[in-house]
């Protein structure tokens, strides 16, 4: 029997961290990483669940009865990763109430391009394959299940950067020619400093309340100004403006002054911050000074960003 393949792309958020949330212009950045999912049919009324890291080795694998997903379980009480899975599977089917509802059902296997502790959307990627899979709109599965923004999904469907925005709730995306000529003075740097944002959402969601609208407001005017940006030294001081106006909101130092006051150059928190990325701007090569500290993991731009 022959088998069916979907994918989707990892991401990065350059711009509009937390306030993407609440309606701010968002820079997001596609990944050439991605993670497949296939699907071959089978007699049993079962999913045969094999789930891959990049380099081959299995990170989750198990059997998971048909009838089991129309039960579900809501990812936000989940205490398992097959638990999650089956929640996400149960929304999916939910949205479409003919999805895995046959007699028969499938051996599954989804493979990761990128190392899954990297942060580039395990999950995001893996429900924008799920949704291809049940045909159903991948933005409601995400809210229904997840939750977020919403730009991870946009970043998994589109092979180019794209301005993000939610418009009364709704998706707004503008795929965009971002390709700097400055690329090779950018560099990802992986952190590998998980760690609770509960802090950070908290002081988030306590400034909004006061001067949300000026915040947005501000952060749209760096972003565009970011994409505009002819040199790197204009695009280097927005990327810093943008650091020091979500410190403001968010009550957090910004990953610079953390752990890299002395770095040549400007560094920027991507995403949720102190996770997994952040983007280096340098005129030289700062491969020897993050490795003096312990990050062993650097990509150039052009290695990391679909588009070019």
């Amino acid at each position: 029997m022959s088998s069916t393949r979907y994918y989707s792309n990892g991401k990065l958020l350059l711009t509009g961290e937390y306030v993407v949330l609440d309606g701010a212009k968002a820079l997001a950045l596609p990944t050439v990483f991605g993670q497949n999912l296939t699907i071959a049919p089978k007699r049993e009324p079962s999913l045969s669940w094999q789930s891959l890291d990049s380099d081959g080795s299995i990170w989750f694998a198990d059997e998971i009865q048909l009838d089991e997903i129309g039960h579900g379980n809501h990812p936000e009480t989940a205490d398992s990763v097959r638990t999650t899975l089956i929640g996400i599977l149960h929304e999916a089917q939910k949205l479409n109430p003919s999805f895995l509802t046959d007699k028969s059902g499938f051996s599954v296997q989804t493979a990761l391009s990128f190392p899954r502790r990297w942060g580039l959307g395990t999950s995001s990627t893996l429900i924008n394959n799920i949704a291809q899979w049940a045909n159903v709109d991948a933005f409601t599965l995400l809210r229904n299940s997840f939750g977020g923004s919403g730009y991870d999904i946009a970043c998994a469907q589109h092979d180019t950067p794209i301005i993000y925005q939610l418009v009364a709730d709704t998706p707004q995306i503008s795929p965009i020619d971002f390709r700097p000529a400055f690329a090779d003075d950018l560099y990802f740097v992986y952190l590998n400093r998980k760690q609770s944002s509960k802090a950070a959402i908290a002081a988030y969601y306590n400034n909004r309340l006061n001067d949300l609208p000026d915040h947005i407001t501000t952060i749209n005017r760096i972003t565009e100004r970011i994409v505009a940006a002819e040199n790197m030294g204009v695009f280097a001081r927005k990327l810093a403006e943008h650091e020091s106006a979500i410190s403001n909101i968010i009550e957090m130092k910004t990953v610079g002054e953390t752990f890299f006051p002395d770095f040549d150059g400007v560094v920027k928190s991507l995403g949720g911050w102190g996770g997994d990325f952040i983007l280096a701007v340098s005129d030289r090569n700062p491969s020897a000074y993050f490795r003096a500290r312990g990050f062993d993991t650097i990509v150039p731009y052009r290695e990391m960003i679909l588009g070019f």
